[in-house]
């Protein structure tokens, strides 16, 4: 199917190239890289020739163990589940692989951020230049900032946020933060060893290369000497930045007591920066609508322009126009006189379209499209040239040791994980670089990745530096697996499913199994309320406690307050705990989230208004605003940080239980109705919002969710993007139409 602005195409290596992509390519991405504009193509020819074939083979592989799995629930349906015949069944289908012997992860050059600091990692759309601006940036944050301006400290009376600075809540602010430096750079007196705290402190000095921190009466220093790791001094001679170390984060406080923030603190200081997001992920997939040449080549110019150091964002904030640029590096004097240099930005990868998706971006010669995701990893890694073979010392790099970091979705299987690996070494060497550049990130959101996760992960050994848990999408494929067998839990009880916790500590299991720590991360999922910071600080501790490295937040704010649990939790110390453990149990994982007990009809009626409200929300935005990620309020006014994961498990639930009799037709017809109201209601502030209650039929973004719910039963595995994709272009085919 052509793009629906009927793109014109540029014929070229054996391929059409749409002209929009085709120019970006040669004018603004290729040069500088060493490699000719149109090999680029020949490349990416070649790729789609000889690897298309195998892609199109697995997704057919896919389809047809699925089909197994349904068959033989079918056949059991009305029987308790028995996951040891189920284990059984899954081995002689081959969904289930033999596990081969032990073995550990090879993967070398691989940045510190991603082998050895444990920290925040934010996930940003990659086609939003502001968005993906303040995430590379998001490296280090404003801890005063996010206690003022979060729900950690509540709104009493007199401490309220409001317009403007608030003194009184400032001082709740500076108390609060110096409990915080108590907590993890913890004061101790010189002369008895007595413990000292940061609220009391009224000077800080340097004296010989040793922090001393004075009292009104009697001095004190860091309990941990080694937690004092660098300095900046003002023209007076006076200290301006104290830089900590904790886990391997830092820490710098910022001195003026000249500020008006920094009056209120006895010792002058005007702020505590906390190293945050130590890496981000910049998004090509969920969070991002790019349905054809036009939204891609939007997508690929920003990550050009964070490649280069010169991507900009220009928006007008507090009626004032703004514009944001990366930010440089930050220098110090180290305690013996030299110059440490710390990066001002985060790590980032990359993460591509899954393989079940095709472009028309890109077709064959006879108009075929192609798969997205060689079209993302040959474009993206041409454009991570000009970071890789730059010899200006002062651009701004993103990898220090020569590597790209891409993170792979929705692979189904050692297989896939293997095809992945070949794509990248041909892209390797269609450009000339060495083997195992380009490293990859395995998301262990799908089923049988998650069964299979040893071979998965031993089919990339050389180059993966990442497993994440991506319990969103993992459950929306739990659902489709198992939708022959019965009905499913409600949503929130799917959470404490067994299988869940189980699958959670398995992939920790397994990534330590396979000595995956020092050469790269093991992450946990997203935190989904942006607004309730209050709970994430009070709950989000048990992702590094879990012993993982990164956990995925939602905004900068969020990675400045997740921080601290980092700072809290030596995680590398609790792996080699965990090492010990025994291994989460497969068959727990394997035992799906059926539906247990009677529920009333004002369950399941609350039950599907709230799966009908979240898909509404989600998708008029993504249809009719190419929207892949926002806050999205629920059915209750909370705002929510949606993504295609959590329509994945909306749309899946309510096929599931329709399905199963649960609901009938009718019902989800009359839900998605009044619900859809509800949606226009909280949105009304939109001046683009289209509303949908008032022709439900001409509603493309409406009749979208429909087919999410009525179709969800019969899409590979459960995916919304085929249906998303298909709506979008043709709301944006009547849009073209209309003007």
């Amino acid at each position: 199917m052509r793009g629906v602005a009927m793109t014109e195409y540029v014929a070229v290596g054996g391929l059409n190239v749409a002209k929009p992509l085709h120019d970006l390519v040669r004018d603004e991405i290729a040069p500088g890289t060493g490699i000719e504009p149109d090999a680029v193509w020949s490349l990416l020819a070649s790729i789609v020739r000889d690897l298309a074939p195998r892609n199109r083979e697995l997704l057919e592989k896919r389809d047809r163990l699925q089909a197994q799995i349904d068959e033989w629930l079918r056949t059991r349906r009305g029987r308790p589940f028995d996951v040891d015949a189920s284990r059984g069944f899954l081995e002689e289908i081959g969904y289930l692989v033999p596990e081969g012997p032990d073995f550990e992860v090879t993967t070398a050059n691989v940045d510190p951020e991603i082998a050895e600091i444990a920290g925040p990692q934010l996930v940003v759309p990659l086609d939003n230049a502001r968005y993906a601006l303040n995430a590379a940036n998001a490296r280090w944050g404003s801890l005063y900032d996010a206690l003022y301006g979060t729900d950690v400290i509540p709104e009493t009376p007199g401490a309220e946020k409001g317009a403007s600075y608030n003194p009184k809540r400032g001082d709740l602010v500076i108390r609060r933060a110096n409990e915080i430096l108590d907590e993890i750079v913890p004061l101790e007196e010189i002369d008895d060893g007595e413990a000292m705290s940061w609220n009391d402190v009224v000077k800080i000095d340097l004296e010989g290369n040793e922090l001393r921190v004075r009292r009104r009466v009697g001095d004190g220093v860091l309990k941990d000497r080694n937690a004092f790791v660098g300095y900046r001094k003002g023209g007076d001679g006076g200290l301006t930045n104290v830089l900590l170390r904790r886990h391997g984060l830092h820490i710098d406080i910022e001195i003026d007591p000249a500020h008006p923030i920094g009056r209120q603190h006895p010792a002058g200081i005007k702020d505590i920066v906390l190293e945050a997001a130590v890496s981000t992920i910049m998004d090509c997939e969920d969070s991002v609508a790019a349905v054809d040449a036009e939204d891609k080549c939007r997508v690929y110019a920003n990550w050009l322009g964070i490649m280069t150091g010169t991507l900009t964002a220009t928006f007008e904030k507090a009626g004032r126009m703004v514009e944001r640029r990366l930010n440089a590096d930050r220098q110090y004097a180290a305690p013996d006189g030299s110059t440490l240099v710390l990066p001002g930005r985060s790590l980032l990868l990359i993460r591509h379209v899954g393989s079940h998706m095709l472009t028309d971006a890109v077709t064959t010669a006879d108009g075929r499209p192609i798969p997205e995701t060689f079209l993302d990893c040959v474009v993206t890694t041409l454009a991570a040239l000009h970071d890789l073979r730059s010899s200006d010392a002062s651009r701004l790099r993103n990898s220090r040791t020569g590597s790209v970091y891409i993170v792979k979705p929705k692979h189904h299987g050692p297989e896939e994980v293997a095809l992945s690996v070949e794509l990248f070494a041909r892209v390797e060497r269609g450009y000339g670089l060495p083997e195992n550049t380009l490293k990859i990130g395995i998301m262990d959101e799908e089923r049988r990745t998650t069964v299979n996760l040893k071979e998965c992960i031993r089919a990339a050994r050389e180059r993966v530096i990442f497993i994440n848990t991506g319990f969103l999408d993992r459950t929306g494929d739990e659902i489709h697996t198992h939708m022959e067998a019965g009905p499913m839990m409600p949503k929130p009880e799917i959470k404490n499913a067994k299988w869940m916790l189980a699958y959670e500590d398995w992939n920790v299991d397994i990534g330590l199994e396979t000595r995956l720590p020092g050469h790269g991360q093991i992450g946990k999922g997203m935190w989904a309320m942006p607004d309730a910071m209050r709970a994430m600080l009070e709950s989000k501790q048990a992702h590094p406690a879990a012993g993982a490295s990164c956990a995925w937040v939602p905004s900068p704010t969020a990675a400045t307050l997740h921080a601290i649990h980092y700072h809290r939790v030596d995680v590398t110390a609790r792996q080699q705990a965990l090492a010990a453990r025994e291994r989460a149990s497969l068959d727990d994982i394997l035992t799906p989230p059926l539906l247990d007990r009677d529920l009333t009809p004002e369950e399941i009626q609350r039950e599907l208004d709230n799966n009908a409200q979240g898909i509404l929300g989600y998708v008029v935005r993504w249809v009719e605003q190419g929207i892949g990620c926002s806050k999205v309020p629920d059915i209750n006014d909370v705002a929510l940080m949606e993504d295609r994961a959590t329509l994945r498990i909306s749309s899946q639930h309510i096929a599931n239980w329709l399905h199963h009799g649960l609901v009938t037709q009718e019902q989800v017809h009359e839900t998605m109705r009044r619900m859809a109201k509800v949606v226009d209601r909280q949105n009304k502030g939109d001046p683009a919002y289209r509303p949908m209650a008032t022709d439900f039929d001409a509603s493309v973004a409406f009749q979208a969710a429909l087919d999410l719910v009525f179709r969800g039963r019969h899409e590979p595995n459960g995916y919304t993007e085929h249906v998303l994709t298909r709506r979008r272009r043709e709301f944006k085919a009547k849009q073209r139409k209309g003007a």
